[in-house]
C-alpha cells in the first residue's frame, strides 16, 4: 500500500514538529510546510497555497490529511483599546483568512478524490484538522486580535465539517491549552504560577507532543463520525469549576 500523504502548516517548530514527526513515524509522507525551512509557504498568500498544492500533487498525486496549525501572535501584546490595524490585519490574515482557504483549496482536492475514487476503500476521503486555542472562547484583552483569529478558525471547522460531510471528509479543531512553545515562552513563567495555583486541574504545562498525540488519535479514523468535534487538549482548563 502506497504510504498517506500528510500536509502540516507551521511545521518548522513546537506544536507543528511534534505533529510532523508523529504523522511520519505512523507511517505518512508528511509534507512540513513553514515560511522558514522545509516546503516554503505564506499560508496569507493565495499564490503560494496554489503553489503548494500543486508541488503536493505534481509529487505524490493526492493527499489525504491537512493539518492546519500555522499561526502567529501579535508581535506586541497590547489592550484592546490600543490595538493597531496592521497587527490586527496580519494575526488575522494568517490564522483566520489563511485558514480558511487553505480549508477550501484542499477541500476541493478532496473532493476530486472522493469523486474519482482515488482515495483508498479503508480510508475516508480525507481529513482536515485545524488547531486553534483556548483563546477561542476566553478573553485575553491584551490580545484580542489573536482571540478573535482562533475564535474564527473554530467557526471555518464547522463550516467545513457540516459542508464535506456527504463526501466523507472529515474536520475537525484541536484547542491546545497552555503549551510550552516559542509563542508562550515571554509569558511562561506567568502561565506558570498560575497553573500551580490551580488554573488547570493537570498542573502542569502542556508540552508539544500532547497536541501531536492528539493528531494521530483523529487520524487513525476512530473518530470519523463525529466530524466537527473540537478536542480540548488543555489539561482541563475547558472545565467549569466552582
Amino acid at each position: 500500500m502506497n504510504k498517506k500523504i500528510a500536509v502540516v502548516t507551521g511545521a518548522s517548530r513546537g506544536i507543528g514538529h511534534s505533529i510532523a514527526g508523529n504523522l511520519t513515524q505512523s507511517g505518512y509522507e508528511v509534507v512540513k510546510v513553514s515560511t522558514s525551512s522545509g516546503t516554503i509557504c505564506d499560508i496569507s498568500n493565495s499564490a503560494d497555497r496554489q503553489r503548494l498544492l500543486d508541488e503536493v500533487l505534481s509529487r505524490y498525486g493526492r493527499v489525504d490529511l491537512l493539518v492546519n496549525n500555522a499561526g502567529v501572535a501579535p508581535r506586541e501584546r497590547r489592550d484592546i483599546l490600543e490595538t493597531t490595524e496592521e497587527s490586527f490585519r496580519r494575526v488575522l490574515s494568517i490564522n483566520l483568512e489563511g485558514t480558511y482557504f487553505m480549508c477550501q483549496l484542499f477541500a476541493n482536492q478532496m473532493i476530486k478524490q472522493y469523486k474519482s475514487a482515488i482515495a483508498c476503500e479503508k480510508y475516508c476521503s480525507g481529513r482536515i484538522i485545524n488547531i486553534s486555542s483556548i483563546s477561542s472562547y476566553t478573553s485575553s484583552t491584551n490580545r484580542g486580535e489573536y482571540c478573535i483569529s482562533k475564535a474564527g478558525v473554530s467557526m471555518v471547522t464547522q463550516l467545513f465539517a457540516d459542508r464535506l460531510a456527504e463526501y466523507g471528509i472529515g474536520v475537525f479543531e484541536i484547542r491546545p491549552g497552555i503549551i510550552l512553545t516559542d509563542m508562550v515562552e515571554k509569558v511562561k513563567d506567568k502561565y506558570k504560577g498560575l497553573i500551580e495555583d490551580g488554573l488547570t486541574p493537570i498542573r502542569r504545562m502542556g508540552q508539544p507532543q500532547d497536541i501531536a498525540d492528539a493528531v494521530l488519535a483523529i487520524e487513525s479514523g476512530q473518530f470519523d463520525f463525529a466530524t466537527g468535534q473540537v478536542f480540548n487538549i488543555d489539561g482541563g482548563f475547558h472545565i467549569r469549576r466552582l
